[in-house]
């Protein structure tokens, strides 16, 4: 049996995403698609997002970041895969 290879995606995303519950929300949805890894409120008024998990739920998690809750209007989702050694237990906000 194979073991199901990971990715890791680091995203910014840029609009009105502080004050609108787009970090608790983005936890909620990383519980239910299964993913692991951070989100976190930047001094720039981004949001900043660490998703790992399967290619296949790191895609539906990103497609959900296009979106966010719905008191959020994203603008732009800056993404980049990156090699990381470090394997996240748990998705969590920081």
């Amino acid at each position: 049996m194979q073991v199901p290879q990971h990715e890791t995606v680091h995203a910014i995303i840029k609009g009105v995403v502080q004050g609108v519950g787009y970090r608790h929300a983005t936890v909620r949805r990383a519980h239910m698609l299964g993913v692991t890894g951070w989100v976190q409120n930047m001094e720039d008024g981004t949001v900043q997002a660490m998703v790992q998990g399967t290619p296949d739920q790191v895609d539906h998690m990103l497609q959900w970041l296009h979106r966010g809750p719905p008191s959020a209007v994203v603008k732009e989702v800056i993404t980049e895969r990156i090699y990381a050694d470090k394997q996240y237990k748990r998705f969590e906000q920081l």
